[in-house]
């Protein structure tokens, strides 16, 4: 399956140029997330993309969330698994189509594309350099079974919230730092005082993480 995407170029060309990839959250499309494009480094890639399955009358999704008869939510762990292999050919793809620096490529995800991206970054350690999670939390039960320690060593997090998310509480948020650490990993943690969304002092934060 081929996921359809945005593309800004880098505005400094080098050999080889790193790379930003946008996942959207659920319900969402590439064109949310692509309003950061401008405002990100100007020696990226930035490709925002489509999650693969289609929501009625519209929108996208990398997993089906189905709720039961005491609406409590459950994630389609199986879709989620076949949306993270997605999204690591989707790496190889673009790395072949376009001159990306391998050892340089990151992940900024919202929500549902945040749960994605702590998934894909442990699953594929090899293909990702850094993760931005925004307002998600830890899907334990879509992570490899086994983690290779000395494989995931290199990666870092930046990870945020709003305080008074009322999608997916902050609590919640607040696991992904200790069990992260836990495995030796590299975790800046911030809150933000507001709801389900990303304010603009948490885009200045990351941003200027991302070129630390």
């Amino acid at each position: 399956m081929n996921l359809q995407y945005l593309i800004q170029e880098p505005a400094i060309k080098l050999e080889k140029n790193p790379l930003i990839i946008l996942l959207h959250g659920y319900g969402s499309n590439e064109e949310d997330l692509f309003s950061f494009a401008p405002e990100l480094p100007k020696e990226y890639y930035v490709i925002s993309v489509r999650a693969p399955f289609d929501l009625q009358p519209y929108g996208h999704a990398w997993y089906a969330i189905h709720f039961d008869a005491d609406e409590n939510k459950f994630s389609d762990n199986d879709e989620a698994r076949e949306s993270v292999k997605l999204i690591a050919s989707f790496i190889d793809e673009m790395t072949a189509k376009y001159p990306i620096d391998t050892d340089n490529i990151n992940l900024i995800g919202f929500s549902q594309g945040a749960i994605l991206s702590y998934a894909t970054a442990l699953t594929y350690p090899e293909k990702i350099a850094k993760v931005v999670a925004l307002s998600g939390y830890l899907n334990l039960d879509i992570f490899p079974e086994n983690i290779d320690e000395q494989a995931i060593a290199h990666l870092k997090f930046f990870i945020s919230h709003g305080t008074v998310d009322q999608v997916i509480p902050v609590d919640w948020a607040r696991k992904a730092k200790p069990a992260l650490e836990a495995l030796g990993l590299d975790v800046t943690y911030n809150e933000y005082p507001i709801g389900h969304g990303v304010a603009p002092q948490n885009f200045y934060d990351f941003k200027n993480w991302l070129l630390k």
